[in-house]
């Protein structure tokens, strides 16, 4: 039996408000969200009255919350790792007051200078602190490949998914893959048994991010597949960056003209929506 596969989105890339976002969701008929910005602010500084707010909202329009799309592990390893424990928590409290189970982490930058190699250690006894706390709040982690975290390519990432077992997932994201170099059909094809959802964003190995579909993230071929192959139902969180992204020259070190241009970060947001359906 195919899996089913239920549609997500980062709405902050339509709106920092989150009335805004929730009404959008409804007009797309969108029933998830991956929170990530709420009002102009990061899920993982939100207060205990922010968030008793934001959980409300969520109900007025029937918008439930598929994941956090937390910061956790997005530094480097030589930061102050103690305040970010104290964010980790802040986050899963949160995750639980909004009946999310799974939360998005990444797995810390290197310090200037220090090899992958030399840093192993570190982000997996780093990752040991968050992984266990999440488990007393129920939780599950689930590890996004980034460019330039210590699991970047798929091969580290499996390593870390086979180090942590059952204890820690996977979120694929195929643009991201491409626009670090590798080939997100391959990639997959590892993580595929580690997988707990997927991040949808489609790109150009040139560097532009483009509408699912539109790249060379293979996004038809790998959820056709998942579909067949996978190990469960799962989200699909649209993460369409197509208006938003501004640093991405920066993170990826290239230059491009993206052939795809939008008047405000809205219209974007509903173009993406719209050819991520018709790839479906």
């Amino acid at each position: 039996m195919n899996k089913r596969m239920v549609l997500s989105a980062f709405a902050d890339e339509y709106a920092d408000n989150l009335i805004e976002q929730c009404q959008e969701l409804n007009n797309l008929g969108i029933s998830y969200m991956e929170m990530r910005g709420v009002n102009g602010k990061n899920v993982s500084v939100l207060s205990k009255t922010e968030v008793r707010e934001a959980k409300k909202v969520l109900a007025d329009y029937g918008v439930k919350v598929s994941s956090i799309g937390s910061p956790l592990g997005k530094l480097k390893l030589d930061s102050d790792l103690v305040g970010h424990l104290e964010t980790a928590k802040r986050v899963f409290e949160t995750a639980n007051e909004l009946d999310a189970k799974n939360i998005r982490i990444f797995s810390f930058y290197l310090p200037d200078g220090k090899t992958r190699e030399e840093c192993k250690g570190q982000v997996f006894d780093e990752l040991e602190k968050i992984v266990k706390l999440s488990e007393e709040y129920g939780l599950t982690l689930c590890h996004e490949n980034e460019a330039l975290i210590y699991g970047e390519s798929p091969e580290k990432c499996v390593e870390l998914l086979e180090y942590f077992g059952s204890r820690m997932k996977a979120v694929l994201d195929m643009g991201n893959f491409v626009l670090d170099g590798y080939n997100p059909w391959e990639a997959y094809k590892l993580l595929r048994k580690h997988i707990e959802y997927f991040h949808i964003k489609d790109a150009l190995y040139a560097g532009a991010i483009v509408p699912a579909g539109k790249g060379e993230a293979q996004i038809k071929r790998i959820l056709d597949d998942y579909k067949v192959n996978g190990e469960k139902d799962t989200f699909i969180t649209l993460e369409p960056h197509l208006q938003t992204f501004s640093g991405l020259n920066a993170l990826v070190g290239k230059t491009f003209d993206n052939p795809y241009k939008y008047e405000n970060q809205q219209v974007a947001f509903a173009d993406a929506v719209s050819k991520l359906k018709e790839l479906l």
